[in-house]
């Protein structure tokens, strides 16, 4: 009896052991929720190859996404390049549906292709429901609407807006303006509303997921959730009077399903282009493009095209000038990367210029190079002499007047690397430099960039629009400037009494404030203008993080050993107190 019960008790515990040790094949994980993504595409060939190139970049598994495209009534090649790109990636996706209609090429009663009649808001309202349908009919758990002038820049957006767990969400993206992909308020009509919130939110001074009653352009639909089942693009619910419009019959189905949408600006997710106006054209609308285009290539993340999409190289120009200028340090490689990438989009042919680096120069070459001081110069604000790095750049501009003279060129367009350019820049341009030519104006500088110190001081210039008579200005970001007006500067002979360059072009033209500084330079004759609105600004404020200046961050000109710097608003010495004693009596008074 005993034996049997420790057999018993050594059975038991080997089978224990058995089944405690025994080892069971890991869970494999979820798979992520399967994603139809909608395209519908139209007249869209100056943004599609960079839309096309966000879809790639998404982190987000191909073979857990369907697309569904559709493309109609195209005047360009949007057909033809949506096809290019659906034939090469169809493979690495889980489906693809195709569905285009080029004929007839407008809607009934269209008056252009920006013009947008019921005919045509019918006909895309029909579109999203049946993209919506074709999401409902394949079980997919989520279908993203992204219009094909919104570039998703930010990788993770699909990841992150999944992560939300809300019904309805956008990501807030971007645009050169107020503009965006959402409204804070809506009226009783259900047209658009401003509402307090509204800047706050743009300008990300509140971060977060935001309920708000409507989103559009981009838009993330959670299929899975009950409330989903009674929404509609078309056609549009039965209680529905407000405008005929396919985003906000969408929003009103919303209303009526008892689902609120969401708004989230956690990250930068990318960017959208403003819409054009019904009577604007297809080139009005690239136009616009080209502008947000640059507005990435400034702030980032950049848009990259698809590699799967041909794109035709830009075809560059100098703009009626006889060259164009570009002046950059070296060792700022960044800046003339981006640059000349905006330069290309803009389609501007350049000559860049390797800027004298003032941190590389002592004191002993400078004066080799024959510059001295203007006698009495100090800096307004801080009481310092020249940094290295103004005498660097002063050096930079001049070395440009001294070519043009040298080749004889009748008119140049000088940039410095770290500007942005407004709307239709290019466009602007040629038009401004073709009517100063038909009013025979008498011209030497015209500033495109600058910081005006008097705007309300400045007269506009008779029989040419948009441009003003120059006064005071700080800043040399931009300027076209013709060979009368380089000759000019060199006669005056500015190396042996330099100050900053931005300080003796007003000098030249005689609008500077100290009556001292101005005896130095008789002849101030210097014919002087500027565009109104300006073309041209900074990329960074001072106080940016991304701010940094070569001319403020350096040495003094004749002082290896004193460094100079910036700190907030005003320029500060390193290591020494400030002396307004230093001041002239003519900034004191006149500044």
């Amino acid at each position: 009896m005993l034996m049997w019960f420790l057999g018993l008790v050594i059975f038991v515990s080997r089978t224990e052991c058995y089944f405690a040790e025994e080892k069971y094949p890991e869970e494999s994980k979820m798979q992520p929720p399967s994603v139809v993504i909608a395209i519908i595409a139209r007249n869209a060939a100056h943004s599609l190859p960079y839309y096309l190139g966000a879809l790639e970049n998404l982190n987000y598994p191909k073979s857990r996404i369907s697309v569904w495209a559709a493309t109609d009534h195209n005047l360009d090649n949007t057909t033809a390049m949506l096809r290019e790109w659906l034939t090469v990636v169809q493979k690495h996706y889980h489906y693809v549906e195709w569905r285009p209609l080029d004929q007839p090429p407008s809607y009934a009663g269209e008056l252009g292709p920006k013009h947008w009649p019921n005919s045509r808001y019918e006909y895309v309202m029909k579109l999203k429901q049946a993209a919506l349908n074709f999401a409902r009919k394949r079980w997919a758990d989520y279908i993203m609407f992204a219009d094909t002038d919104n570039i998703v820049t930010n990788p993770d957006t699909l990841n992150l807006m999944i992560a939300e767990n809300k019904s309805v969400i956008a990501p807030m993206l971007d645009s050169p303006g107020a503009y965006s992909n959402y409204w804070c308020g809506i009226t009783p009509q259900g047209y658009y509303r401003r509402t307090a919130e509204y800047f706050p939110t743009r300008h990300r001074h509140r971060l977060g997921c935001f309920p708000v009653p409507m989103v559009h352009s981009t838009v993330l639909l959670d299929l899975r959730k009950q409330g989903m089942k009674e929404l509609a693009f078309y056609p549009p619910h039965a209680d529905y009077s407000w405008p005929y419009d396919d985003i906000i019959v969408f929003a009103f189905s919303c209303r009526a399903a008892d689902i609120q949408m969401y708004l989230c600006n956690k990250e930068r997710y990318g960017y959208l282009n403003v819409p054009a106006k019904p009577h604007h054209t297809l080139e009005d609308d690239r136009l616009n493009f080209v502008h947000v285009h640059l507005e990435s290539i400034v702030e980032g993340p950049r848009m990259h095209p698809s590699r799967f999409v041909h794109m035709f190289p830009k075809q560059r120009d100098l703009m009626g000038f006889d060259e164009i200028y570009l002046i950059n340090l070296r060792r700022r490689a960044d800046r003339r990367e981006r640059m000349l990438l905006s330069l290309n989009e803009l389609e501007v042919d350049v000559k860049v210029v390797d800027a004298v680096d003032g941190n590389a120069l002592n004191s002993s070459d400078i004066k080799l190079l024959g510059v001295d001081l203007l006698p009495g110069y100090f800096d307004p604000y801080s009481g310092r002499t020249l940094t290295k790095g103004e005498v660097g750049c002063f050096l930079s501009h001049y070395f440009i007047w001294k070519e043009m003279v040298d080749q004889q060129l009748d008119k140049a367009l000088v940039f410095e690397d770290d500007v942005r350019f407004q709307a239709n820049f290019k466009r602007r341009v040629l038009r401004l430099m073709e009517e100063v030519e038909k009013a025979k104006l008498d011209w030497d500088i015209i500033y495109l960039g600058r910081k005006q110190v008097n705007p309300g001081k400045e007269e506009e210039v008779e029989n040419v629009h948009n441009l003003v008579t120059a006064d005071y200005s700080y800043w040399t970001l931009s300027y076209a400037i013709s060979l009368q007006g380089a000759q000019k500067l060199l006669n005056a002979e500015p190396l042996s009494k330099m100050l900053p360059v931005d300080e003796f072009l007003p000098i030249m033209y005689d609008k500077h404030p100290s009556e001292a500084h101005k005896a130095h330079y008789p002849n101030r004759n210097l014919q002087a203008f500027s565009t109104s609105p300006l073309l041209v600004q900074p990329c960074h404020y001072a106080g940016d993080p991304a701010w940094v200046s070569d001319t403020e961050t350096s040495t003094l000109w004749d002082d290896d050993a004193v460094r100079t710097d910036w700190r907030g608003s005003q320029k500060t010495l390193k290591g020494a107190a400030q002396q307004p004693e230093m001041l002239s009596n003519a900034y004191k008074d006149e500044l």
